[in-house]
């Protein structure tokens, strides 16, 4: 016998229920649960504990979502709509306008800096209605921009793996700074002398240790997204002077 229950088990495959208690709602458990997470991390997070936050058995949470794993869909879909993406308005500003979208995808990882540690268990996260909106909103940017459908979401996709790695690095970092008690500028000055002893008998790190002021390491953390950032619009850039029948980009 035919059922109505899709074969896979995601949030964004199955029907949403028309009515919810209004004291506990889908929305008031993710709002809760991004709260815990933010303010605990990810390993706090559960069905139960969430419960106890909200004043509700687990019983109750699972009336509105159906598994831990939906909830991480859920959430994360909730935190995405944090970024901001620009209207396609202006072809000529498509650079500066991926690098906002890059930047606002780098500051939500940051500030929520679980998400990069949940962003392999989200099943099916791309169908939620923030990370759709966005994906459509960037993909315009790039067609703007002069890159051919299927195209455009693979030059998408490049651009988002590229923060979305340098974030993560930053995420976990700054995680172990937050457990530390540590502000970043005294990890940075009690970890120097370590790492330049590591490095004596490697020439060509020291070399680029050497190469680099001693700055603010939160300045450095910019620099080094900023830099990233730029070289791979510069090879986006690269791609479209070079593809045939594609308009120069300036």
């Amino acid at each position: 016998m035919q059922t109505d229950e899709p074969p896979i088990p995601s949030v964004w495959a199955r029907r949403r229920a028309k009515r919810e208690q209004p004291a506990l709602s889908q929305d008031r458990i993710v709002s809760e649960a991004v709260r815990l997470l933010d303010e605990e991390g990810v390993e706090a997070l559960s069905m139960r504990s969430l419960g106890a936050r909200l004043g509700a058995g687990a019983t109750s949470l699972y009336r509105h979502v159906a598994s831990k794993d939906e909830l991480i869909e859920l959430v994360v879909d909730e935190v995405y709509g944090e970024v901001r993406v620009p209207g396609a308005d202006d072809p000529d500003a498509w650079r500066e306008d991926l690098a906002q979208c890059a930047r606002s995808l780098r500051a939500m990882i940051l500030r929520h800096p679980w998400v990069a540690s949940v962003l392999g268990q989200t099943g099916l996260a791309s169908l939620g209605p923030n990370l759709m909106g966005r994906s459509e909103r960037m993909i315009a940017l790039f067609r703007a921009a002069g890159f051919a459908p299927g195209e455009a979401d693979r030059a998408m996709n490049t651009l988002i793996a590229y923060v979305i790695g340098i974030a993560t690095s930053e995420a976990a970092y700054l995680s172990l700074l937050a457990r530390s008690g540590r502000t970043e500028q005294e990890w940075a000055d009690g970890l120097r002398s370590a790492a330049e002893r590591a490095m004596r008998e490697h020439p060509l790190l020291r070399e680029e240790h050497a190469a680099q002021p001693y700055e603010d390491p939160e300045r450095v953390r910019e620099e080094n997204f900023a830099y990233g950032l730029e070289r791979v619009l510069d090879g986006l850039q690269a791609r479209l002077r070079s593809a045939p029948g594609r308009r120069v980009i300036p």
